[in-house]
């Protein structure tokens, strides 16, 4: 096994965990539960971290984690054209009723 990242908080460890999952490379997720234990322990030995099963996959797996950080932030909102509901800009669907959101963002103009 061979780390391929550590991340901020255990949010972003399971985003990279899922990108990997997507992308067919068995990873795991160590650290999930090292955030109690802050403050007893050197903070850098706490963060979440996500490592490839297979060495073999392991470039495949850099590739995709610089994939993830390179991904621009979407700051903003977008109101659901069903419900009105308000949504981060980079959601797919409504968080309250689950309607599609892309109808709404074609009509969002670009910053």
């Amino acid at each position: 096994m061979k780390k391929v990242y550590t991340a901020n908080n255990l949010m972003e460890a399971q985003i990279v965990l899922d990108l990997l999952e997507h992308a067919y490379i068995p990873a795991k997720l160590f650290n999930q539960h090292a955030q109690g234990v802050m403050g007893e322990i050197p903070f850098t030995h706490a963060y979440p971290e996500v490592w490839v099963i297979r060495d073999d996959d392991y470039t495949r797996g850099k590739s995709v984690v610089t994939s993830y950080e390179k991904t621009p932030t979407a700051n903003g909102v977008i109101c659901c054209p069903s419900c009105g509901e308000e949504n981060p800009l980079n959601f797919q669907l409504c968080w309250k009723c689950g309607s599609g959101l892309e109808s709404a963002q074609s009509n969002t103009p670009n910053n």
